[in-house]
Formats: C-alpha cells, sequence, structure tokens
C-alpha cells in the first residue's frame, strides 16, 4: 500500500511541475508579450504607469511561480518542504500584491492587513534566518545542500 501511495505522490508532483513549467512559460511569453505591445504603441518607448505596474506584477508572478516549483522539485529530491522557499514564495506574492494595490480603490482596512502581512511574514523569515534553518542563499547558488530543514 506504501508503494502504491509513493508512485502516486511522485506522478501527481512531476505532473505539477509540468503544468507549473507550462504556466510559467506562458506567464513568461505574456510578459514579453505585454512589453512590446507598450514599446510599440505611440509614445513609442514610453511605458504609463498602469502598464508599468502590471508588467511588475506579472514579473513577480513569474517569481512566485518559480518560487513554488522550486519547492515542489525540493520536496521531489528530499521529501522535504524548506520553510525558507515557501516564506520566500509567500513574501513575492504580497510584494506584488502590495505593488499593484490601489489606495483610492480599496478600503483603509485592506491597506493595514496587508502592512500586517509584509511585517508577519518579514518576522517569521527574519525568526527563520536566526533560528539557523536557513543558509546564505549566495553560498547555496541553486542547491538545497546545508539547509537546515523543518521536517
Amino acid at each position: 500500500m506504501n508503494r502504491v501511495m509513493s508512485i502516486v505522490e511522485k506522478t501527481v508532483l512531476y505532473a505539477l511541475m509540468i503544468l507549473m513549467a507550462i504556466v510559467l512559460l506562458l506567464a513568461t511569453l505574456d510578459l514579453i508579450w505585454t512589453i512590446i505591445l507598450a514599446i510599440k504603441t505611440p509614445p513609442f518607448f514610453l511605458i504609463t504607469l498602469d502598464t508599468l505596474l502590471e508588467v511588475f506584477g506579472l514579473f513577480l508572478l513569474v517569481l512566485v511561480g518559480l518560487e513554488l516549483l522550486d519547492t515542489i522539485t525540493s520536496y521531489i529530491r528530499e521529501h522535504v518542504v524548506h520553510a525558507e522557499i515557501v516564506m520566500l514564495a509567500a513574501m513575492i506574492a504580497v510584494a506584488r500584491k502590495a505593488i499593484a494595490f490601489d489606495l483610492t480603490k480599496s478600503e483603509p482596512i485592506v491597506a493595514f492587513g496587508l502592512a500586517a502581512l509584509v511585517l508577519a511574514l518579514s518576522a517569521a523569515y527574519f525568526l527563520l534566518r536566526r533560528a539557523g534553518f536557513t543558509e546564505n542563499m549566495s553560498k547555496q547558488a541553486g542547491s538545497t545542500k546545508g539547509r537546515r530543514t523543518i521536517r
């Protein structure tokens, strides 16, 4: 029974990786297309603020997708979810929301909630780093070797 569950789990994880790769490719193509359209429409080579915010939002969306893909990949390799990768994905997602946030169209309580999320995620990331559950990302350079993980 455990062998069957292991096969099902791996199949689902690989399917998720393939689907995430497809979504990332499409999101990247959409980002490229948005930039091309912004550059070639008059006035040429000038990007409006709305388009710039859209580009930043798409860019950060691709980064969130890459972090999620990294999470799936590290789980397949080590059967461990790295808290640092999850925290980074959450921080990028909240940053994306904060960049695209329009105060004129939202209630002030939403801005306070977003600020609380930023503070909570920052504190959690700081505590993870301080507790030694993560290593310097520049030392890792794409490797999860040496990271302490939470099981």
